[in-house]
C-alpha cells in the first residue's frame, strides 16, 4: 500500500513525470510558486520527461505561462487563461494580508491610483519594463521610490489589480508588461465556478489533503475551502487518516505501482509547499533534533520516495557542482538514485554534473 506522500508524489506527476509540456504542468497544478523564479523554472521541467531550463523559459518569454501575485502574498505561475478569475477570488485576501505594509509605508487609496496610471503610461505602447525602468517612472510622476520594498509594495498592489503582470525577461532582470496585453478577455466567473476550478485542480494534485492544507495553499478563509469542498464533493473521495479526514480526486492516477526515485526538489516545490502539515513527508527524519533539520534543508530538500532524507545546493560553473547533505544513511541503489536526480538537474541546466556527499553515510561512500 503505497504511503500518503508516495501517493501525492504520483498525483504531481513526479513519479513518473508525465507532462508533455510547461502549460500542461502549470495547468495541472493550478499554479506553481514561484518568488525564485530560476527555481521555479526546474520545478515545472521535473513533471516533464526531457524538457530544459531554455524550454521553460521560453514559455514564460512569450506569455503562455505568467508570473504574478496570486493565491498567497507571494509570486506563481499562473495560465493566462486563468489570471483574471484567479485574481478575482484571491486578491481581496492577499490585499488584506498587505493592508500593514501599506500603512507602514504611507501608501493610501490616491496613491495607488497615481502609480496606476503611471504604469500604463511607461507599459502602454507594448513595452516590457525593468523594476528599476518601473521604478524610475513612478519618480518622474510624483512617487516616492527610495525604499526599494516600498516600491515593491506598489508593484504588487498593481499586479493584484490587474494592471501589470511579467514579461519577457531582458537578460538576466524580469520584467513587467500591462496585465491586458497578457492576458486575454474572459468573462467574470460566479465565485462558486472559481472556488470550484480552484478546489478540482487542488485535490487533483496534492490529495490526499485536508481542508487545513487547500486552506493554506490557497489564501482563502477555512470557510471558503470548505465552501469548495461541498461544491466539488461528487469528484472527491474522502477518507480518514488518524481520525482527520483527506480528499482527493476520484480521478487521480493510480499509485501502487511507483517507480523507486530520488528528487533534488527546489525550494517551495508544490509536492512540499502546498500543504500546510508537511509531516507525511518526515518518516526518515523521526527523533532528528530540529536544527540538525534546519541546518540541511536551508536550500532545497532531497526526497527519495516522497520522503526527505536531506538538503542539496548547488554551484553553477563549467559543471555544476551539487553538494548533498545528507540527514539520514542512504542504501547504495538510494545513493545511485540521488546522482540520476543529479544528472538530470545537469541536463536541466545544460552543465556535467559533480555531486558530492556529506553527512548520513560513511566517509567510504561519499564520492
Amino acid at each position: 500500500m503505497p504511503t500518503l506522500a508516495q501517493r501525492r508524489l504520483a498525483h504531481q506527476c513526479l513519479s513518473p513525470p508525465t507532462l508533455p509540456d510547461p502549460v500542461a504542468v502549470v495547468r495541472r497544478l493550478g499554479a506553481v510558486q514561484a518568488q525564485d523564479y530560476g527555481s521555479a523554472l526546474w520545478a515545472v521541467a521535473q513533471r516533464t520527461r526531457h524538457l530544459v531550463e531554455a524550454d521553460v523559459e521560453a514559455a514564460v518569454a512569450s506569455g503562455a505561462i505568467l508570473r504574478t501575485h496570486v493565491l498567497r502574498p507571494t509570486w506563481h505561475f499562473i495560465l493566462p487563461e486563468d489570471a483574471r478569475w484567479m485574481l478575482d477570488l484571491t486578491a481581496p485576501r492577499v490585499r488584506q494580508q498587505m493592508a500593514s505594509y501599506h500603512r507602514k509605508w504611507g501608501i493610501d487609496a490616491r496613491e495607488r491610483r497615481t502609480c496606476h496610471t503611471a504604469l500604463e503610461r511607461a507599459l502602454r505602447d507594448g513595452a516590457h519594463l525593468t523594476r528599476a525602468d518601473l521604478s524610475a517612472a513612478l519618480q518622474r510622476a510624483g512617487i516616492k521610490v527610495a525604499a526599494g520594498e516600498r516600491v515593491g509594495h506598489l508593484l504588487l498592489d498593481a499586479e493584484l489589480a490587474r494592471v501589470i503582470i511579467s514579461g519577457a525577461r531582458r537578460g538576466k532582470q524580469l520584467t513587467y508588461a500591462l496585465f491586458d496585453r497578457r492576458v486575454p478577455p474572459a468573462p467574470a466567473r460566479e465565485r462558486d465556478e472559481a472556488l470550484d476550478d480552484l478546489t478540482r485542480r487542488y485535490f487533483a494534485t496534492r490529495g490526499p489533503a485536508t481542508l487545513q492544507d487547500f486552506a493554506w495553499w490557497s489564501g482563502l478563509t477555512v470557510a471558503d475551502a470548505r465552501r469548495g469542498v461541498e461544491i466539488t464533493a461528487a469528484s472527491l473521495h474522502r477518507e480518514t487518516l488518524d481520525a482527520i479526514p483527506y480528499w482527493q480526486s476520484r480521478a487521480a492516477p493510480d499509485a501502487t505501482r511507483l517507480a523507486r526515485v530520488a528528487h533534488l526538489l527546489p525550494n517551495y516545490d508544490e509536492l512540499f509547499i502546498g500543504f500546510k502539515d508537511r509531516s507525511a513527508f518526515e518518516d526518515r527524519l523521526r527523533g532528528m533534533r530540529s536544527r540538525q533539520r534546519l541546518t540541511a534543508l536551508r536550500g532545497h530538500p532531497l526526497f527519495i520516495d516522497g520522503q526527505i532524507v536531506g538538503g542539496w545546493k548547488r554551484t553553477l560553473g563549467k559543471t555544476v557542482e551539487v553538494a548533498l547533505d545528507l540527514l539520514v544513511p542512504l542504501t547504495g541503489p538510494e545513493r545511485e538514485r540521488v546522482r540520476r536526480a543529479a544528472r538530470r538537474y545537469g541536463e536541466f541546466v545544460g552543465l556535467p554534473v559533480n555531486a558530492r556527499f556529506s553527512g548520513g553515510v560513511s566517509p567510504r561512500s561519499t564520492q
